[in-house]
């Protein structure tokens, strides 16, 4: 579970989004919808920690994430944005193994469960395939899947994606969606997805977080209010 507390979220002395408190349950998949340039990103990086809030705490199973190690929170949270890893020579299978960098020894060494855990990964977003292909060799649609699977294999309880379905056709949205729905209701993960697609996180998610300018909206995905809410902000 994490839980924010009265924050402020910004960049040093300009605030995006003031006053925010709000909790994330285990087993929730809550998608983020706002306008372009909301701060739907700087709220999900914030959540990561790699940025600071400017005022308030970010409780995680009831602790201050400012009191916790970039390790412990790796072990905790793990973040999926919306660039692709582009490296020459690094197949798609190594990419998605950099998920387990918490979970291993100093050299980065994979035990067998770790290997497991890569594979799962790859085979849930549909790239088992693609394992041995390089990342510079891939489409853009491609590489997000592999960030996603790379997230996938971090194997934290809490779950921040950034656009997960950018790149992506209609039907390969539904399918990470769905994957997203899958790990939130059969493994308890704690999940939070930002999305442009209004049908698709009123479809599957099961709460909705609206950023807004006046402030954020939260309620169930079927509420009437949530419904009144979304047009409001998206002029429907």
């Amino acid at each position: 579970m994490i839980h924010l507390q009265n924050i402020t979220v910004g960049y040093r002395s300009r605030p995006v989004l003031r006053d925010i408190s709000v909790t994330f349950g285990d087993g929730e998949l809550v998608a983020l919808l706002g306008r372009n340039g909301s701060g739907k990103s700087t709220l999900i990086r914030t959540m990561a920690g790699l940025l600071q809030p400017l005022s308030g705490k970010i409780l995680v199973d009831g602790r201050d994430m400012a009191t916790m190690s970039r390790s412990e929170i790796a072990r905790r949270i793990s973040l999926s944005g919306t660039a692709g890893i582009r490296v020459p020579n690094l197949k798609c299978q190594d990419a998605v193994a950099m998920g387990r960098a918490p979970w291993t020894d100093w050299a980065g060494r994979l035990r067998p469960e770790d290997e497991k855990i890569v594979d799962r990964a790859m085979s849930l977003v549909g790239m088992s395939d693609y394992a041995g292909r390089h990342t510079t060799r891939i489409s853009d649609g491609e590489a997000q899947k592999i960030m996603i699977a790379r997230a996938l294999a971090q194997d934290t309880p809490v779950m921040l994606f950034d656009e997960p379905t950018a790149f992506l056709d209609v039907p390969g949205r539904h399918q990470v969606v769905d994957i997203l729905a899958k790990l939130a209701a059969e493994e308890g993960k704690t999940i939070l997805f930002s999305t442009h697609d209004v049908s698709i996180a009123l479809k599957r998610a099961s709460r909705i977080l609206l950023v807004d300018p006046s402030g954020i909206f939260s309620g169930e995905a079927s509420d009437p209010s949530t419904a009144s809410a979304i047009e409001r902000v998206f002029g429907l």
